[in-house]
């Protein structure tokens, strides 16, 4: 009789892990009162810094909207459906590119003296930025969930708005804003459908 193969078997992450940072975990709409700390956000972030990015570059910046009036501030460039569950949420955090981050390349790409020199052009640093920003926003979401806790993340705002608000005077532009905290009461959305692995992978 043969084996049924279950895909977990090829995977060295125990099935508990594989749950809570995948397959049971889920983008939370609302969240208990419960606050998220300072240490628990440095120790996400501890975590998900060793996630790759090209040349190590590193551009992500977390800044952390705490205060009401700054969390007041953030929600007014949010779309409508973001805005009460954003006040709601224990921590609201946006997630920005450095686009200055060619500065710290003698510091992170060592090996390689005149890399810095390669990002002299603002829009290629940007570009580059924001990218690799993306790139680490995932690596964040799921550092939130090994936390414990669980993320909200939402593209639904002006970016060009925050940018000029929340990071005035900075070389920060924000590319995601991602709410944290324990889910709440009625926290899901119905699960969608996921693709099978036969429409998403092909062999040349």
């Amino acid at each position: 009789m043969t084996a049924i193969y279950e895909p977990t078997d090829a995977l060295v992450l125990d099935s508990t892990a594989q749950d809570l940072l995948f397959r049971e975990a889920r983008t939370a709409n609302a969240f208990t009162s419960e606050p998220v700390t300072d240490e628990q956000l440095a120790a996400i972030y501890e975590l998900v810094k060793w996630g790759p990015t090209a040349i190590n570059a590193q551009p992500l910046r977390i800044v952390a909207v705490r205060s009401d009036e700054a969390k007041e501030r953030l929600v007014s460039h949010l779309s409508p459906g973001n805005q009460d569950k954003t006040r709601k949420a224990p921590l609201t955090v946006i997630l920005a590119a450095d686009t200055d981050f060619h500065e710290t390349l003698p510091e992170v790409f060592p090996h390689m003296p005149g890399a810095k020199d390669g990002f002299a052009e603002l829009e290629r640093r940007t570009n580059f930025s924001i990218n690799n920003t993306w790139l680490q926003a995932g690596y964040f979401i799921v550092g939130v969930r090994a936390a414990g806790l669980a993320a909200g993340p939402m593209g639904g705002f002006d970016a060009a708005g925050i940018d000029a608000d929340l990071l005035a005077g900075t070389s920060l532009r924000s590319v995601l804003v991602v709410n944290i905290g324990h889910p709440g009461d009625d926290a899901w959305f119905p699960r969608n459908p996921r693709l099978e692995v036969e429409r998403v992978v092909t062999s040349l």
